[in-house]
């Protein structure tokens, strides 16, 4: 009889052993996402990339069966949104809006409290935000070459507005600087709205920005859009060439964002996600609404995402160093 009680108790435990492991397998193996997902920013509510994230995370939410919340997290160089995710639990439930502004911040501040290679995973980019080279609708300039010439002709009397040291701006003014071989004063405002006053009142003569806050002062003609700085032409500014076309030959300067997640975020968790934005992304609905917004919307692969933000970070530190900009 001990020993039937012995055996017993030996199935009932095999018993119980065997369903704990099938029911932590049914636990691991629920489909993701299992609860409502959060998407930091690091912007305040209402400009450009918030725009972008909230347009992107209500396709996402339709699809996915859980809401897309947005947190804005602005402020300290984007390193408080960066530390939320890079601390968060890796399970893709808390994503970070990311682009060539973070690659920039890799090579521009020197302490950051987060490793761009060692922090985060890559999953996809979302859009792309045209630069574009503006003048004062008044201004006497029509064209890209235009202003070259008389750079050159006057070194030193030329002054370029643009959002932001460190910014893709600014960058993309030293850039155009070094590409032009033109000797032109670059001028950083705090906000685009000072930048376009300091536009219109001949303080400065050009300036860098994104098309998405500009978009209502082109149509108005406060200010001329005079080129894109991407490799091909923007859609909704058919007719406006690009730097390169307008003279500056192989110049390219392109802002855009994406998703990343914390690096131990599971690869069928990233696969997903992956595949979550490009569907939201290639809707056409969305693809309507952001280009009128001014955006290009493009998905990637983590892979593609993940080579981009290195070229991105490889490409601006040159200039950073090649032009002198301090450090942060």
């Amino acid at each position: 009889m001990k020993y039937a009680s012995i055996c017993g108790k030996v199935t009932l435990l095999s018993f119980l052993a065997t369903a704990f492991m099938a029911q932590c397998t049914l636990v691991n193996a629920q489909p993701y996402p299992t609860k409502p997902v959060t998407l930091v920013v690091a912007f305040a509510p209402g400009g450009a990339g918030d725009l972008l994230a909230r347009r992107v995370a209500q396709k996402m939410s339709e699809n996915m069966g859980q809401p897309v919340m947005i947190e804005n997290r602005p402020g300290a160089g984007a390193a408080a949104a960066a530390v939320v995710v890079a601390k968060s639990q890796p399970d893709g439930h808390t994503l970070l809006l990311t682009g060539n502004g973070t690659a920039i911040s890799s090579v521009l501040f020197k302490n950051l409290p987060y490793s761009l290679s060692k922090d985060f995973r890559h999953v996809s980019s979302l859009a792309s935000f045209d630069l574009a080279l503006i003048t004062s609708g008044q201004s006497d300039f029509k064209t890209t070459a235009s202003i070259v010439a008389y750079a050159k002709a006057n070194p030193g009397k030329l002054n370029i507005g643009t959002p932001r040291i460190g910014s893709t701006q600014h960058l993309a003014a030293e850039l155009f600087k070094s590409m032009a071989g033109i000797d032109a004063v670059i001028v950083p405002y705090k906000s685009t709205g000072e930048m376009i006053t300091a536009l219109r009142a001949n303080d400065v003569q050009l300036a860098f920005e994104i098309v998405p806050p500009i978009l209502g002062q082109i149509a108005s003609k406060a200010v001329k859009l005079l080129a894109v700085a991407s490799a091909k032409r923007f859609p909704g500014f058919p007719d406006t060439p690009t730097m390169s076309e307008s003279g500056v030959s192989g110049f390219e300067a392109t802002s855009w964002a994406g998703i990343s997640v914390a690096v131990k975020t599971p690869d069928a968790v990233v696969t997903r996600l992956a595949k979550e934005i490009e569907i939201a992304v290639a809707s056409s609905d969305v693809q309507a609404s952001l280009q009128a917004m001014g955006f290009q919307a493009g998905s990637s692969s983590p892979e593609q995402m993940t080579q981009r933000i290195t070229m991105d970070a490889s490409k601006w530190k040159s200039v950073i160093l090649r032009s002198g900009i301090p450090l942060q």
